[in-house]
């Protein structure tokens, strides 16, 4: 599944993407059985709820609960860095540690401080050190960041806490381009391999640690930083994945739940079909949002004023079957060039914020009128996390280890993905064969999966605040009503807008009532709804 946070040419506020796919679009997942968990792999999906786990620390853990950090300058003015320990295994603590990056900005006053406020931008593989430098810890309230120290803790597998690691530069490269809209056998033969090589890349260079990345770990390994931090609860802002991974603690932990905000919502209980499903609607409606707007400007490429946007995707679509059989020259010194994978994906990183779009109206203009692939070379690279030395952040390889150890893949096979393409179409005539297909990874995947669909209820937590876009396109609004209805103390709080995430992204209703609930602990009114403006 898709869900990650925006690409880097969008806004500075980074959310997330979609289920382990080539795409790598920001994948949610989830992960119920792993590290601690005790639901039941026999169970009818969604039908069990995450118990939390015994209040009373394991004296095996002790060591790990009785850690302080060692600040140290890191490199960037105002942030400190330090590392932690988590046991690799934590059903085998003995079988040694892993090693988790932490930063902090101190409160900055004035005001008492309140604790420590953890943040995560989603993914999973999104880094948490990085968003808190480049955003959070510089860019959130100042109210906010006066009365909280801002700390991030990169997720086990996530680029400063031992990073999962896969296919070098060269290979990725030859990944991202690989189609994932087969035509025949020989192309569905070259996109099954390409999952092949990707998965079995992973096992090579990560074999034990792949093991060991679950959203369920993860969420433990929070636990550890809260203790280390002094903190009697966790205060805490998740977006995208981060919503899973912030509700997943409340399901272990829901005695030291404090204040938590959970933004662009995933639905736990939904197995990896129906959420790629989901989620492949999503960014129809997204895109529909864009197309009404494309043709009200006048250098919209998709079509003229009062075109509809049943027409503008039959346009675009038509242009991806162009690029699929002629991709076009992009100036790129390492000779890409655009096909239909890569222009897709640049097409769907412009979906996650409305703010790009004038961006994709350009990129799609040169790309369609000039034949020059450039601007949406750049959506996409930003997207990939890919740099201009042809290296890659380690993004799509935490995103795929996480998502296929938390659930068993969407398709088993290619004759699977071909029967659910209709479905798929339906929910997305634009986007919906390419995201069938690109469902299919995880069904190759090194390693079993440990997670299952499950309900997270978190009973006898304090209030929890969930986040829900209407017209979200990597987390549908949908999802963050069932979650805020499972949630036994969960709050519902509507954006009727645009884009992924709400916190941050220009609504002083949405923001007034998040400030609210961080600084004086009173979560929304039942129901409250904010728009844009």
């Amino acid at each position: 599944m898709y869900i990650r946070r925006r690409p880097r040419s969008s806004r500075a506020h980074r959310s997330l993407r979609a289920y382990g796919t080539l795409f790598a679009v920001a994948g949610l997942l989830v992960s119920a059985c792993s590290a601690g968990s005790s639901t039941t792999a026999a169970s009818p999906a969604g039908s069990v709820a995450l118990r939390a786990l015994p209040e009373a620390t394991p004296s095996v853990l002790a060591p790990y609960y009785a850690q302080r950090p060692n600040w140290r300058a890191c490199g960037v003015a105002g942030f400190e860095c330090s590392t932690l320990k988590a046991p690799l295994d934590y059903a085998e603590p003995a079988k040694g540690d892993i090693r988790l990056a932490v930063a902090r900005k101190k409160a900055t006053g004035p005001g008492k401080r309140i604790g420590s406020l953890l943040v995560n931008p989603g993914g999973p593989g999104g880094s948490a050190v990085d968003y808190l430098q480049s955003y959070a810890g510089i860019g959130y309230p100042a109210k906010v960041r006066a009365r909280y120290d801002m700390v991030a803790v990169d997720p086990r597998g996530v680029a400063r806490s031992e990073p999962v690691e896969c296919l070098t530069g060269k290979r990725m490269d030859a990944y991202t381009q690989t189609d994932t809209t087969p035509d025949n056998a020989r192309e569905t033969a070259e996109l099954v391999d390409a999952y092949k090589e990707f998965a079995a890349a992973c096992g090579k260079r990560s074999a034990n640690l792949l093991r060991h990345v679950s959203t369920v770990e993860a969420a433990r390994d929070m636990d550890l930083v809260r203790a280390a931090l002094g903190d009697g609860k966790l205060t805490y802002v998740g977006a995208s994945y981060g919503t899973f991974l912030g509700a997943t603690y409340a399901g272990l932990y829901p005695e030291r739940v404090g204040r938590l905000v959970l933004d662009g919502a995933m639905d736990p209980s939904l197995p990896a079909r129906q959420l790629n499903r989901d989620q492949t609607a999503g960014f129809e409606t997204a895109f529909r949002s864009f197309a009404k707007d494309c043709v009200g400007e006048s250098d919209c490429p998709l079509g003229g004023k009062g075109t509809s946007p049943e027409q503008v995707g039959k346009n675009l679509k038509a242009f991806f079957q162009k690029l699929d059989s002629a991709p076009i020259d992009a100036g790129d010194a390492d000779g890409r060039k655009v096909g239909e994978a890569l222009a897709t994906t640049g097409v769907i990183a412009a979906m996650y914020d409305e703010g790009a779009w004038p961006q994709l109206r350009e990129a799609l203009t040169t790309a369609m009128k000039d034949k020059d692939g450039a601007g949406l070379l750049v959506l996409s690279d930003s997207y990939y996390e890919r740099e201009a030395d042809g290296t890659y952040a380690n993004l799509m390889s935490a995103n795929a280890a996480v998502n296929c150890l938390d659930l068993p893949a969407a398709f088993a096979s290619p004759e699977e993905v071909e029967k659910g393409v209709p479905d798929f179409e339906k929910a997305s005539p634009v986007f919906g064969e390419g995201l069938a297909w690109a469902s299919l990874n995880c069904a190759y995947w090194p390693v079993k999966p440990t997670g299952e669909p499950h309900r997270i209820e978190a009973k006898g937590a304090a209030p929890i605040v969930v986040v829900g876009t209407v017209r979200d396109p990597a987390t549908p609004y949908p999802w963050a009503q069932s979650l805020a209805t499972q949630l036994s103390s969960g709050a519902l709080l509507t954006y009727d807008g645009d884009g992924h995430t709400a916190y941050g992204r220009g609504s002083a209703c949405i923001d007034s009532a998040i400030n609210q609930y961080l600084l004086e602990g009173t979560p929304p009114q039942k129901g409250k709804r904010c728009s844009a403006t």
